[in-house]
């Protein structure tokens, strides 16, 4: 074998091995998409050397994460992992880690630039004591550290550290710019991904540009191509025609038959019900029905998920939200 050959299967290899969503996490603020109006802010402060704290709020797979590193990496350059600390609270929730490693890190000397960066993800999982001694901290290390906090509710962070922060609220990132990423990834993997497979990518991520890439990854060693069967089975997600049909059996009052289709969800495929849940919630403007059916819907989904949440059996829940709606189609 040459030499050529062999060195070009070591980088498939080492493709393969590689987690896409950090090969193809962008390295500039200016690569994050589908945040134009927060790219242009964050670039405004990187410009002007004057980074105040920063509180990242939004759902998953969006670019609260990405924003931050990017931050720190236009800051530094090279170096930046020297000097950006970034810590999950949904694993150190206690007032510890805001006493100990984040005063450590803020008080340890650097040389060659006005302040570190401290990046606290999932930061609404603090408890209030932790949040309470993070205000202190902010205060107490204010010349020398900027933080950066992201989490999925601001709600949940209180109002001394909002105050503190500039706030900036991510939406979830449009379909069409969703599509386009993952195509380029495709085409740069060599993956090859029909239409309606790309659709299915792009249904399943609802927003989530981390979760399609993932699924893209994953879907692409199930065969030759990603196509809408590979995608919805990697991503154990219901087709949007199942939810679809099980619902309109209940509407019409076919209980029992809205009831095995619901089976042949949660057992035969081992979907979630929080899962079919959330799916008959994205879809319930588009079931034939008049607005206060939906309005009706709407009303159950919610008190189901609150009980599942609360941790009500999936089953038990969705059957009775099935047996709800056909005793009103009757």
């Amino acid at each position: 074998m040459s030499t050529e050959s062999q060195s070009s299967e070591d980088g498939a290899d080492e493709s393969r091995g590689q987690v896409w969503v950090e090969k193809y996490r962008p390295e500039s603020i200016g690569g994050v998409v589908g945040q134009e109006e927060i790219t242009t802010q964050l670039k405004g402060y990187v410009e002007n050397g004057e980074l105040p704290n920063l509180l990242f709020s939004g759902g998953a797979g969006i670019g609260k994460t990405t924003s931050a590193v990017a931050l720190a990496k236009e800051i530094y350059g090279e170096n930046w992992e020297e000097h950006f600390l970034e810590l999950n609270a949904s694993d150190d929730r206690g007032i510890d880690v805001v006493r100990d490693r984040i005063k450590e890190f803020a008080r340890s000397s650097f040389g060659g630039y006005d302040h570190r960066i401290i990046f606290l993800d999932e930061a609404d999982s603090l408890t209030d004591d932790a949040q309470a001694a993070l205000r202190r901290t902010m205060e107490q290390f204010s010349g020398n550290v900027r933080f950066i906090l992201s989490c999925n509710y601001s709600s949940q962070i209180i109002d001394p550290i909002q105050s503190r922060c500039s706030v900036f609220r991510y939406s979830a990132i449009d379909d069409e710019i969703v599509a386009e990423r993952l195509r380029e990834i495709a085409e740069k993997e060599g993956v090859s991904v029909t239409d309606d497979g790309l659709d299915a990518l792009v249904y399943t991520a609802y927003g989530d540009m981390r979760g399609g890439i993932n699924a893209l990854q994953g879907a692409s060693v199930v065969g030759d191509e990603v196509d809408e069967d590979a995608v919805f089975k990697i991503t154990s997600t219901p087709r949007p025609e199942e939810v679809e049909s099980m619902i309109q059996s209940a509407l019409n009052g076919r209980y029992h038959e809205a009831r095995l289709q619901l089976d042949e969800l949660l057992t035969d495929r081992g979907l979630a019900g929080g899962d079919i849940l959330s799916q008959i919630h994205r879809l319930i403007w588009e079931f034939d029905v008049s607005d206060d059916q939906a309005i009706d819907i709407m009303d159950r989904v919610g008190e189901s998920d609150y009980r599942i949440t609360e941790g009500a059996d999936d089953r038990i829940q969705l059957e009775a939200l099935l047996a709800g709606l056909a005793k009103d189609g009757r």
